[in-house]
């Protein structure tokens, strides 16, 4: 790694919104869920949630790419992912036209704030949809009354993202992710062959000094090029 990409890196992290994020209820198009994740990380929001039906679960691997740097919690049901989510603090909005919807833009995204997103087929439902706070809606003037769910994310947190730049929460040095969860991705995003040996040999991260290169024992690099 060199000292540039480990900078790099660092920068990414520093500005990671960790009250953030978006929750994905069966998406089932891998084109879609990539989009989403990969606008997420565009955002700087460091986790997403999804909730998969049995069909859609196969297709998790399909993101593997996009999730490069956006980690994927994944939930039973919609009900235990808002519950958790509703733990955090967070405002929980729906992307759902009903009557007591508002304009995405009216809502103040330097709350804690995660957005509810439906599946291609059905939608948000009727039990996620019942604990949200607040349902949402991008306002459309033309024939078609609906966006696809890719593209109504990304509208959504680039205004998310818009509020909080104004609001100076990406212009931060440090980041607000915990210490050893920063170790963990400038190690794997940084050393990512030596990173899946690691794993695979059940090994610790050894630390990085200011430039990023590794600082291991002997110990730890005979056990790495051990071929057992």
């Amino acid at each position: 790694m060199t000292p540039e990409r480990f900078q790099r890196i660092q920068s990414v992290l520093a500005q990671r919104q960790t009250d953030l994020t978006v929750c994905m209820e069966e998406l089932h198009k891998p084109n879609n869920i990539s989009a989403v994740i990969r606008t997420a990380d565009a955002v700087g929001v460091h986790q997403v949630h999804a909730v998969w039906s049995q069909d859609v679960r196969a297709l998790n691997h399909t993101s593997a790419g996009a999730r490069e740097w956006v980690e994927l919690h994944t939930h039973p049901t919609m009900v235990d992912a808002v519950q958790a989510m509703k733990r955090q603090g967070m405002q929980v909005l729906a992307t759902n036209l009903s009557d007591t919807a508002v304009d995405f833009r009216d809502i103040d995204y330097t709350k804690p704030t995660a957005i509810l997103l439906g599946g291609e087929k059905n939608g948000i439902s009727q039990e996620a949809l019942a604990l949200a706070d607040q349902d949402i809606i991008i306002p459309m003037v033309g024939m078609v009354q609906s966006l696809n769910v890719s593209v109504a994310s990304a509208l959504v947190l680039y205004e998310a993202q818009r509020q909080r730049q104004q609001a100076g929460m990406y212009a931060r040095t440090t980041t607000l992710l915990d210490p050893e969860t920063v170790h963990r991705l400038l190690f794997e995003r940084g050393h990512p062959v030596l990173a899946k040996v690691a794993k695979r040999k059940n090994l610790p991260y050894p630390p990085l000094d200011d430039e990023g290169q590794i600082v291991a024992s002997e110990d730890w690099w005979a056990a790495i090029q051990s071929t057992k």
